[in-house]
């Protein structure tokens, strides 16, 4: 077996080297000398396998060991760098009905192996920058205590130095204050499932194919509104459901006055993005996590029943934590809301993933029995 190393340099000169071993018969991908750059500096060295160029964007990290397909063409994933703790990404193919959405949101794919020819193939054709060899253990830490950064990968060193990517990297807009929907959002509507009842109208903000599928199979008839959708249009059928979505939810000032405006004359079913607008539009506060919660093993207490969920999530931004009596659900790590249920306004939400586009199953229940009850 030959030795590999994978190299990150701190901000003062010094650096660490990791060692790995090319395992016989893994797949051989032509390989340019790429890195990671972070916004304070630090470099983290690796190969290129997907897409040739330069990519710009938060870093941000996800625990999920399966789903790498679905992870970067998930809508919520716009204008991030995705890096994966799974310590081998792509060793069971790639297939057109894993994808979210119709193409990949996320900017790049951080790894630290690269498990098969057909992962790294899909990346170049889909223009995503991939880096294998990333000392993936050290640059979850440094974003864990610093935060997720802005940063750029890169393909190949010799077309973009280090220090000219650093002066774009700090150059690009924070997260926070970032409004992204539109770029993610449908045109026009369209219907998704004409047959079934009830007749549930899904507002896009960047919504999972999964989450429109669930709904389906649930029973529901199901028409995609853009964003911008207006609360005339929705109130006429059975259900709304707010869906997941990239970026800032406290620009969206719009979006979340058209939820203010159908609180109580329309049931409502916010999922991650779609939960923190209807915290805004309800009084409570949304904010910026540290690092963000990205992953399929996120523990989320139920208030009511003490149960505990395992949950799929991602979300950089978060609804504060609330001993208010429609907190229903709240994260064990943080403590941030994450569920709300108002009965007087027919308006319930979850941070998390209930369709676990992957992810465990344990919130499955949600999306059917609301389904069911709107639908009596």
């Amino acid at each position: 077996m030959g030795e590999r190393c994978s190299r990150h340099e701190r901000t003062d000169g010094t650096d660490f080297v990791a060692q790995s071993h090319k395992v016989a018969g893994e797949p051989s991908v032509s390989r340019a000398s790429g890195y990671l750059v972070l916004e304070d500096g630090t470099v983290y060295r690796g190969r290129s396998v997907g897409a040739p160029g330069a990519a710009f964007g938060e870093a941000v990290f996800t625990t999920a060991m399966t789903g790498y397909q679905e992870t970067v063409t998930d809508p919520s994933y716009a204008e991030q760098l995705v890096c994966f703790t799974a310590p081998m990404v792509g060793n069971y193919g790639v297939a057109d009905e894993r994808g979210e959405s119709a193409r990949p949101h996320a900017k790049a794919a951080l790894m630290r192996a690269l498990g098969g020819r057909e992962w790294a193939d899909w990346l170049g054709a889909n223009g995503l920058v991939g880096l294998e060899e990333i000392d993936t253990r050290a640059l979850v830490l440094r974003l864990r205590d610093g935060g997720a950064m802005r940063a750029a990968a890169v393909a190949d060193e010799n077309e973009l130095s280090v220090g000219d990517a650093l002066e774009q990297v700090r150059a690009q807009p924070l997260m926070e204050g970032q409004a992204l929907v539109a770029q993610v959002s449908a045109a026009e509507p369209y219907v998704f499932s004409e047959i079934g009842t009830p007749k549930v109208a899904v507002v896009d903000y960047g919504t999972k194919r999964s989450i429109l599928r669930r709904l389906a199979r649930a029973g529901a008839a199901v028409t995609v509104f853009p964003h911008a959708a207006q609360a005339a249009e929705l109130e006429t059928f059975d259900g709304v459901v707010l869906s997941n979505g990239p970026g800032d939810p406290e620009p969206l000032r719009a979006e979340t006055e058209v939820v203010r405006d159908l609180l109580g004359r329309v049931p409502i079913l916010g999922i991650c993005l779609g939960h923190q607008l209807l915290g805004l539009a309800t009084g409570h506060e949304a904010f910026k996590l540290p690092f963000g919660h990205r992953g399929a093993n996120h523990p989320v207490l139920e208030r009511r029943t003490g149960r505990v969920l395992v949950t799929s999530q991602n979300h950089g931004f978060a609804v504060a934590p609330s001993e208010a009596g429609e907190a229903t659900y709240v994260s064990l790590y943080d403590g941030t809301v994450e569920g709300f249920d108002f009965p007087d306004l027919r308006a319930r939400s979850v941070q998390f993933h209930p369709e676990a586009g992957p992810g465990p199953h344990d919130a499955w229940a949600i999306l059917e029995s609301w389904v069911q009850e709107i639908g009596r």
